[in-house]
């Protein structure tokens, strides 16, 4: 029997860079999903589909390589991966509520996106159909025992909070099972960005989730440059880091404070928020947006570092530095603290292994992917990143590894501001046909894009943030905590809602 790796690689190759992407036949994709189930090196990072194709991109733990594998769908139908790697689950109703098409034997074939309040469906499909049929209740998976009840909770939260539907099955205070169901975020963003060209489609990538607006139009760029075979300025390469490291220190402090905040310790919270609105007016200063959001475009950067931002962006990180060691002093040493995160939202290794969450999540539970180091992509190729790793997998050790993260960001910056290349900041792209996928770390974890062009305008597109992979493991790693802890959980983990709304 064919390893999963040696059925991809004898298929048909299609060019798309920088992996070429496989077109299996039908029942070479069967045996593939039998051959993953003996394969626990090969791990699922994405799964989507076009009008005609199922894509699936999977990374080989054991040679550090990534693969890309199609496979025509036949009548509607196509063989599920879900059997063999349960995070294909909800990249499977997704396919099906987007384009029709159904994972023969899925594991879970229940909507996601769609709760029955469009016009026509399936929208992406090739000849989509008026949507005359009254929605559906949302049907939940069962549960057994002696005394449970439901607890629902959204999609209409308080505060300033994505709207997601939690539903959970309690036993007295001991929460039995979480499903999560969201989709009341939808934008129908992959039909936007076809027929435009990747500057202008730029933009829609750069908010299918906010916080990580950087780090999604890092690999869009990617995507677009492989597509088109150009490559930035160096200076733009250096730029993109140093926004992206900005980025990841400002989520980091602002995702610390709120789990302390869940905690009920407001002093230790405040300075945490504190810092991360210092950052957030530096990147302001320095790139003229507190997200910079649209900074990032395909072929470079929209604009420069002005002539006050590196010495800006010092002096934050000065002040931060500082300030950090005791921060996180008053954090080990407050018993009460660390006694509400240690042994909460435990996500066993084992668990993770499957599902390869990526980013905080991942590494917190012994999981070592980071894009900054495997594939690896400028400007991180000149730097020797630290990807800090533990394995208890709790809500005490996500707050750890980001902390460490933020430790390592602003050595980072330091050497990426230190050494910062002269010359331009863009590069054109040519009206150029082509396939290409671009990825990037931002901080929940690796974002990967796929974008096929033709004469310089998008035909298909997938844009996959890591939130895919992570929300069914918070369901996972609530399950035996109390429900008054879910809030802990739920921040320590900070999935986007928005990321995998679409």
């Amino acid at each position: 029997m064919m390893t999963a790796r040696e059925l991809i690689q004898a298929a048909t190759a299609h060019p798309c860079q920088p992996w070429p992407r496989h077109e299996l036949e039908p029942e070479a994709w069967a045996a593939l999903t039998q051959a993953l189930t003996q394969s626990p090196e090969i791990e699922l990072r994405a799964l989507w589909a076009d009008t005609t194709h199922i894509h699936a991109f999977l990374h080989d733990r054991e040679h550090g390589d990534f693969l890309f594998a199609s496979v025509a769908v036949e009548s509607g139908l196509y063989t599920a991966l879900s059997p063999a790697r349960p995070a294909a689950a909800w990249f499977e109703r997704m396919i099906r509520d987007l384009w029709g098409h159904t994972a023969a034997d899925g594991t879970d074939l229940r909507p996601w996106l769609d709760h029955g309040q469009w016009t026509a469906t399936p929208p992406m499909a090739a000849r989509p159909l008026p949507n005359l049929a009254a929605p559906d209740p949302m049907e939940f998976l069962p549960s057994e025992g002696p005394d449970l009840h439901h607890v629902a909770v959204g999609p209409v939260h308080a505060g300033i909070i994505e709207p997601g539907h939690f539903r959970f099955t309690g036993s007295g205070e001991t929460v039995v099972r979480l499903e999560i169901r969201l989709g009341y975020l939808h934008k129908g963003t992959l039909a936007l960005l076809r027929g435009k060209s990747p500057r202008a489609a730029a933009r829609f990538s750069a908010r299918l989730s906010g916080d990580s607006t950087v780090a999604h139009s890092v690999a869009f760029a990617q995507a677009a440059e492989a597509a088109c075979a150009t490559t930035p300025p160096p200076r733009a390469l250096a730029l993109r880091g140093v926004m992206a490291e900005l980025e990841r220190v400002a989520n980091h402090l602002g995702d610390v404070g709120a789990i302390i905040g869940d905690a009920a310790f407001p002093l230790l919270q405040a300075r945490f928020i504190q810092q991360r609105e210092a950052i957030l007016r530096v990147s302001n200063t320095a790139f003229g947006h507190r997200l910079m959001m649209d900074a990032v475009i395909p072929g470079g950067v929209a604009q420069d570092l002005n002539d006050t931002g590196a010495d800006a962006i010092a002096a934050a990180l000065d002040a931060l530095q500082a300030e950090l060691p005791q921060l996180n002093r008053v954090y080990i040493d407050t018993a009460s603290l660390v006694d509400r995160m240690a042994g909460t939202g435990t996500l066993a290794p084992a668990l993770a292994t499957q599902f390869a969450p990526g980013g905080v999540i991942g590494r917190a539970s012994g999981q070592p992917g980071d894009a900054r180091r495997n594939p690896c992509y400028p400007p991180y190729d000149r730097l020797d990143v630290s990807a800090p790793m533990i394995d208890a997998g709790d809500v005490d050790a996500r707050v750890c590894i980001r902390l460490a993260e933020i430790s390592e960001s602003i050595r980072v910056l330091r050497i990426l501001l230190m050494e910062l290349p002269e010359g331009p900041i863009t590069a054109p792209l040519p009206m150029a046909s082509g396939e290409g996928v671009g990825c990037a770390e931002g901080f929940r974890g690796d974002i990967w894009h796929w974008l096929r062009l033709e004469s310089g305008l998008i035909t298909q597109a997938f844009l996959c943030d890591p939130s895919w992979r992570q929300w069914p493991l918070l369901e996972a790693a609530v399950e035996g905590n109390i429900v008054a802890d879910f809030p802990l959980c739920n921040k320590s983990f900070n999935c986007s809602y928005s990321g995998v709304d679409l």
